[in-house]
C-alpha cells in the first residue's frame, strides 16, 4: 500500500480496512489447524522447516514490495533487542504450534491461546508492575481457571500432557511479545515476525530429519506457510496499526471460534467435553474484558475536550 493512497483515505476508510484486515488475518489463522490435518509427514520437524521457510520467504517478499529494499534494511537495522526479543517469542510459538498439533486437539491450542492478551496482563504486571484492575485480574482468574479445566482433560488420558504444555508455552510467549511490544512502541511487528520465522527455519533444519517429501505435502506446506503464517501475519500487523488495540484483539477472538469449527466439519474431530467447558470460560472472559476495554477508551475518548 504506497504512501500516496494512504494520504488520500479518510480516518473512516483506514478504520473499516483495519477491521477487515484484522479479522482477515483472524480467518486465514483458524484454518491452521485444518491445513495441518492434511499434511502426512512423520517429523513435525520438518513440517516446521517447510512452514517457516515459506512463511519467512513471504513476509520478505512482502516488505520488498510494500517498503522498498532500502527502508526494507532499515527497517530490519533499527529492531533492536525489543525486535529480537518479539522474534524469539514468535519463532518459538509457531515451532511449537506445529509440533503440539501432533499430540492435542486443535481446539485446546487455539482456545489456550486465546488468553493471551490476559496473561500479557498479568506477565506485565509481576515483570514491570503495571497497575491492574479489578476488572482484569478478575478476567485472569477466570481465564486461568477455563485453562486449568482444559488441561485437566490430560490427566484422564483424553489429550497429551505434552500437547497442553505445548499450547501453554504458545500462549506465554504470544504475551511475552505483546508486553515487549507494548512498551517498545517504535518496534515494527513486521520485521521481527520476518526474523521469528527465519529463526524457527534454521532451528527445525537442524533438528529435523530427511527434508524431503511429497509433491501434494509441499504443495500443503506451501498454503501452511506462505497463506495461513505468512499472509495472515502480514494482514494482521497491517490492520492492527488502524484500529484500536482492544478493537483488534476482540475481532481477533474470530480465530479461536473458527479453528475448532473447521476442523470438527472438515476432519470429524470433535473437542473433548472439559475443552468446550473450559475453552467456553476462556472465550467469554475474553470477549467480556475485551469489549469493556473498547468501551472505556471510546468513553474516554468522548470526555476527552477538543481544542
Amino acid at each position: 500500500m504506497s504512501q500516496a493512497s494512504a494520504i488520500h483515505r479518510s480516518p473512516a476508510t483506514d478504520f473499516r480496512l483495519g477491521i477487515l484486515l484484522v479479522a482477515g488475518s483472524a480467518v486465514t489463522w483458524s484454518f491452521g489447524g485444518t491445513i495441518a490435518r492434511f499434511i502426512h509427514v512423520e517429523d513435525s520437524w520438518t513440517v516446521v522447516f517447510w512452514r517457516a521457510l515459506f512463511a519467512s520467504t513471504f513476509l520478505l517478499l512482502f516488505m520488498l514490495w510494500r517498503e522498498g529494499p532500502k527502508a526494507t534494511a532499515a527497517m530490519f537495522r533499527n529492531m533492536g533487542l525489543p525486535g529480537l526479543g518479539v522474534a524469539v517469542c514468535f519463532g518459538v510459538a509457531s515451532s511449537c504450534f506445529v509440533v503440539a498439533l501432533q499430540y492435542t486437539t486443535v481446539a485446546n491450542i487455539l482456545l489456550t491461546q486465546a488468553a493471551a492478551p490476559l496473561f500479557a496482563g498479568l506477565l506485565a504486571w509481576m515483570v514491570f508492575g503495571e497497575r491492574v484492575n479489578a476488572a482484569t485480574w478478575a478476567a485472569i482468574a477466570a481465564v486461568i481457571g477455563g485453562v486449568a479445566i482444559m488441561v485437566s482433560a490430560s490427566f484422564s488420558g483424553q489429550v497429551s500432557p505434552i500437547g497442553d504444555g505445548l499450547a501453554l508455552v504458545i500462549t506465554v510467549m504470544f504475551s511475552a511479545a505483546i508486553v515487549i511490544t507494548r512498551h517498545h512502541p517504535q518496534v515494527r511487528m513486521m520485521p521481527a515476525v520476518c526474523l521469528g520465522t527465519a529463526m524457527a527455519c534454521v532451528a527445525a533444519f537442524l533438528l529435523s530429519g530427511p527434508l524431503a517429501v511429497s509433491a501434494q505435502n509441499l504443495a500443503w506446506l506451501f498454503l501452511f506457510g506462505a497463506v495461513n503464517l505468512g499472509a495472515g501475519l502480514a494482514m494482521f500487523v497491517t490492520g492492527a496499526r488502524l484500529v484500536p488495540a482492544a478493537l483488534a484483539a476482540l475481532v481477533g477472538t474470530l480465530e479461536p471460534v473458527l479453528g475448532p469449527l473447521w476442523v470438527w466439519l472438515i476432519h470429524g474431530e470433535v473437542p473433548v467435553a472439559r475443552t468446550l467447558i473450559g475453552g467456553s470460560v476462556v472465550f467469554v472472559a475474553l470477549f467480556v474484558h475485551i469489549l469493556n476495554d473498547w468501551r472505556r477508551q471510546r468513553e474516554r475518548k468522548r470526555t476527552i475536550p477538543t481544542a
